[in-house]
């Protein structure tokens, strides 16, 4: 990938880059353990991004 990139897609691979995190654990702990895992989780290998 180009290292100057346009601010538009900057702005994209960033939100992709907040999204993909985990479940924070205090969620997890104030819900239960019912919340464990983010189903849209992404790894950056098996699937790209359309960006």
């Amino acid at each position: 990938m180009a290292r100057n990139k346009h601010l538009a897609r900057k702005l994209r691979l960033a939100k992709a880059n907040k999204s993909n995190e985990s479940v924070p654990v205090w969620v997890v702990v104030k819900t239960l353990r019912k919340y464990t895992s983010n189903p849209r989780r992404r790894n950056w290998r098996t699937s790209k991004l359309k960006v």
